[in-house]
């Protein structure tokens, strides 16, 4: 009994080392090399490249911003806006008013109207310019210059023939045989200076009745010996009242809209 447990206890022991002896070496090997995982790449492509010449999403985008970015010079130098918004504000200091119809409110209506206006040139540049070539049947420079055809065509309708020749002499360049053949940089601050003239003549004549009431209420007055209390004052009233009896704000612009045609 005592050998037998004596053998057991050897077996085990023996068993033991032979176990340690086997898992040294592979304990002793060392590990593999971790290769380091690959740095995150960012990815710029904002819509492919595009196939053929249908331009790419982020051509599209560049092209937006950039349009956004010069969309408040363009909507003052190439629309109907100056006139309407110069009209409008002169129609508002004719009253007597300051700030009554507020700045946004005049701005907004100018905007709106300049909108209504422009439609019918806007539609023709999309559908002549900007819809081909974004669908690939256009390029950049034919598109570009079928853009321009409906906005030259309302320039031209608008300005005046006196501006026009003063910058195109002014320019330099020969004199081009059809007002067709002017180019931009010369039709675009004639079309500016034209529609101020414009706006300042219909100013005017919004300007006449409204003097005629202040001739009046000063004139009476001063015939009555109140010259202390301010004609503005009173005619205030009486300029409101005139101004809703006509409908003032509607024959404005009714009178805008028809000086386009």
């Amino acid at each position: 009994m005592r050998k037998a447990l004596v053998g057991l206890l050897a077996f085990v022991a023996a068993s033991v080392v032979a176990l340690v002896m086997l898992a040294g070496p592979a304990m002793a090997q060392t590990a593999p090399p971790t290769t380091a995982a690959p740095a995150a790449q960012v990815n710029l492509d904002l819509g492919g490249t595009g196939t053929g010449n249908v331009p790419s999403q982020s051509v599209v985008i560049i092209l937006l911003l950039t349009l956004l970015s010069v969309a408040p010079a363009l909507l003052i130098m190439l629309t109907s806006f100056t006139r309407v918004v110069v009209v409008l504000s002169l129609t508002r200091n004719a009253l007597g008013l300051q700030s009554i119809p507020p700045n946004q409110v005049v701005v907004g209506l100018a905007l709106f109207l300049s909108l209504f206006l422009m439609a019918p040139t806007l539609s023709d540049m999309n559908k002549n310019a900007l819809q081909p070539y974004l669908k690939g049947t256009k390029t950049q420079s034919v598109a570009f210059a079928d853009a321009q055809k409906p906005l030259r065509t309302f320039m031209l309708k608008q300005v005046r023939s006196k501006e026009l020749a003063m910058f195109v002499n002014a320019s330099g360049e020969k004199r081009p045989a059809r007002p067709q053949d002017v180019s931009m940089t010369a039709l675009i601050p004639a079309f500016i200076l034209s529609e101020l003239k414009t706006a300042f003549i219909i100013g005017f004549i919004v300007f006449v009745p409204f003097l005629v009431i202040d001739l009046v209420v000063s004139s009476s007055l001063m015939s009555m010996g109140m010259m202390m209390l301010p004609p503005v004052l009173i005619s205030l009233p009486f300029k409101l009242l005139l101004f809703v009896m006509v409908d003032g704000w509607a024959l404005v612009v009714r009178s805008l809209l028809a000086s386009f045609k």
